[in-house]
């Protein structure tokens, strides 16, 4: 289900939004602005998983389309997310073991975008994304997929930890991409998996890290120290597929 608005400014149309439902990823709200309509907003974006973000007014003026924010402007998902149950069914229908694609502290849309195009041609059956610190299903990503984003479930958790432990009493082994693992052809990738990638200046945070099985890296020849995150995606994404059909 697609959502028509990727902005939504004003008291009243943000407030309706959060009751009715919508998904909303970030809610940013004018610093200092504690009136009661303001209040309202942010308790009922308390219940959501929205991350409020408070900003000088600079900030609102320049993220806004419309010139009369009323000090509150919620930032829509352009598509609907999906559950991890969703993923793993996903799999399921196929009778395929799973292949996930987990994304930590992705910012750029363009790469989401391109990683959703590439995991949904590699057969992935869904890629989850983290709460905080991430870019969501904005509109930017859904163009760049190319359509893919109509075929790939993204779910998005609180926290990327908790969730691999998770799936791992399902049975799925995970492998995180850092230059300090052992080289991809080395890795066992095939049966049910998780992928990990990192951002390209910080790579996979420590504690996401310190939860997968395996720690695998992509042979580089270069000066630089590090692929794009999308590329990167890619390319372990198709070892993989090349380990499932060999």
């Amino acid at each position: 289900m697609r959502y028509e608005e990727f902005t939504i400014e004003g008291r009243n149309a943000v407030l309706e939004a959060f009751r009715s439902g919508k998904t909303i990823d970030r809610l940013f709200v004018l610093d200092g602005c504690q009136d009661g309509p303001v209040q309202t907003i942010t308790r009922e974006a308390r219940k959501t998983d929205a991350i409020i973000t408070y900003v000088k007014k600079e900030r609102l003026d320049q993220i806004s389309t419309t010139g009369k924010h009323q000090g509150v402007i919620a930032y829509a998902a352009a598509y609907e997310y999906a559950e991890v149950e969703d993923i793993l069914k996903a799999a399921e229908d196929k009778k395929e073991p799973p292949f996930i694609i987990l994304l930590d502290s992705i910012e750029d849309p363009h790469n989401l975008g391109a990683i959703i195009r590439t995991a949904h041609q590699a057969g992935a059956h869904g890629i989850i994304i983290p709460k905080r610190r991430a870019v969501g299903l904005t509109a930017t990503v859904a163009k760049t997929s190319a359509g893919a984003i109509n075929y790939l479930p993204v779910a998005k958790v609180t926290n990327l930890s908790t969730t691999i432990e998770e799936l791992k009493e399902k049975g799925i082994w995970f492998a995180c991409a850092d230059m300090d693992g052992e080289l991809m052809y080395k890795v066992n990738l095939k049966g049910p998996i998780g992928l990990v990638i990192g951002s390209e200046g910080e790579g996979v945070g420590r504690l996401v890290k310190e939860k997968c099985d395996y720690v695998t890296k992509i042979p580089m020849y270069g000066q630089v120290d590090s692929l794009n995150a999308s590329v990167a995606t890619g390319i372990l994404a198709y070892e993989i597929v090349r380990q499932r059909l060999s």
